[in-house]
């Protein structure tokens, strides 16, 4: 079979230009809207690659079959999502793929309409231990799932965007790792979502950007989830991300905490120890791609992907404002 001709459009996020030693499925041939080093660098390894200075140049290079986008503003992403979806140009996209509700139905509507798919980096819970976790919760180990608290925190920095277009902000582009715990982890949605947000400690003048958030609501079973997501992970905690996942149900509950470096199974009256991550979680590119050359379906499909990007867009929309006081 053929590879998949991609073209890499912006940088900012997850680009996957430099992970394709992974995907022999995909042979890139255009890239856009990218800093000039890691064009360069696209360049040295694939002298065939086309550069291009706006989009519908990518979109018109022979032969593009695909395109991975993470643009300099996400709300600008959401247009050239829709207008390559028209051209059946299948789309992979940064979360979050839009910003507010009506554009992710538009998003949900021109994939339903292309010959193409779309989809989302939402591979979140197709990890270890998270798909080890989820398993254990399909097969009824813990019994009905009645509450979930769920933690994503990274670390501040000064790249930290300081308006919340670029990146979608603390509640959507960080808080929907932890609804992906939430939702995709259990296989139950959430039907009420609020959320209240606050900027102490970021200290730069004229910025937006919050700095720690809590997102809570109902889940479909009549279960409770409890979210929190910060810019408040210290260098010293020695990970990137400060993951946590505690789901407690009818006859146990599990846990993971310090980003997946421990955790634990508790049902009834035996303490099972550390969860199983041996075995091996599914890659969720290779599941994307997989769909996009037909070789098998997705395991969920579109809407339950997206489900945590729109309970965020909710929270976002209705947050309450912490002003700090002087």
């Amino acid at each position: 079979m053929q590879p998949i001709k991609i073209g890499f459009w912006g940088s900012e996020g997850h680009q996957i230009h430099g992970q394709m030693d992974r995907y022999p499925q995909l042979q890139p041939v255009a890239c856009g809207d990218m800093a000039p080093a890691a064009e360069q660098k696209l360049k040295d390894k694939y002298p065939d690659m086309v550069v291009c200075d706006n989009f519908d140049d990518l979109l018109n290079v022979d032969g593009l079959q695909m395109v991975s986008l993470c643009s300099k503003q996400r709300a600008d992403q959401i247009e050239i999502t829709i207008q390559a979806l028209g051209r059946n140009i299948h789309v992979y996209a940064e979360k979050p793929c839009a910003i507010i509700e009506s554009d992710l139905d538009r998003i949900i509507e021109a994939a339903s309409k292309s010959q193409a798919t779309f989809h989302e980096m939402a591979g979140t819970v197709y990890d270890q231990p998270y798909w080890a976790m989820k398993q254990l919760v399909a097969e009824g180990v813990i019994g009905d799932v009645v509450q979930v608290l769920a933690q994503k925190s990274y670390p501040m920095h000064e790249r930290r965007p300081q308006c919340e277009l670029i990146d979608g902000g603390l509640v959507e582009q960080n808080g929907v790792h932890a609804m992906r715990f939430v939702e995709h982890l259990t296989g139950l949605k959430a039907t009420s979502t609020q959320a209240m947000q606050t900027p102490l400690g970021e200290t730069r003048p004229g910025s937006d950007l919050q700095m720690a958030c809590h997102i809570t609501g109902q889940l479909e079973n009549g279960g409770l989830y409890a979210v929190i997501a910060n810019y408040l992970n210290p260098t010293g905690f020695g990970t990137w991300g400060n993951e946590m996942v505690r789901v407690f149900g009818t006859k146990g509950m599990m846990e993971s905490v310090d980003a997946g470096k421990r955790t634990r199974l508790v049902v009834g009256d035996q303490d099972r120890g550390e969860i199983d991550t041996s075995g091996p979680a599914p890659d969720w590119l290779s599941l994307v791609l997989d769909d996009v050359l037909g070789k098998n379906a997705m395991p969920i499909d579109l809407q339950t992907e997206l489900q945590p990007t729109r309970t965020v867009i909710r929270a976002r929309a209705t947050v309450t404002q912490v002003v700090v006081p002087n």
